[in-house]
């Protein structure tokens, strides 16, 4: 990824090796969410499942709590509203994969602004988590 130099540097959220592991040991993504209910990885693979289930409003639901929780760490990170979160950075990819849902489910139920502009938030963030998350 590249970035403007003269531009705010990267934003990279702490590591949550707890939940992570969880995850990626299979634990379902509601009991990793109830327990660490900050971790937006956990909400956005519940919004994930609701979206590709068809229940668009719960996926919306779950993308959205996932969104807020990744904004509130983000800014704890330093951020200032603007600038790169590199997809790269596990971390990073909880709250941007609850952006792409968010933008996803937005799109369904015919909220063509949210949409738009949680593909242009995704796309400032970092190209590379667009392409991933398919919200291009």
């Amino acid at each position: 990824m590249t970035h403007n130099l003269l531009g705010p540097e990267p934003t990279l959220l702490p590591e949550r090796s707890g939940p992570e592991a969880a995850l990626d040991a299979g634990t379902d993504p509601a009991e990793v969410a109830a327990e660490h209910p900050d971790f937006s990885e956990a909400w956005a693979a519940l919004a994930e499942k609701s979206l590709e289930a068809g229940e668009t409003v719960t996926a919306y639901a779950y993308a959205r709590t996932g969104y807020h929780r990744g904004l509130d760490q983000l800014r704890r990170a330093g951020w200032k509203g603007f600038g790169p979160i590199p997809w790269s950075h596990r971390p990073n990819q909880g709250f941007l994969r609850a952006l792409a849902v968010l933008g996803k489910a937005a799109e369904r139920i015919g909220e063509a602004e949210e949409f738009e502009r949680c593909r242009t938030f995704i796309a400032d963030s970092d190209p590379a988590a667009a392409e991933a998350t398919g919200l291009k």
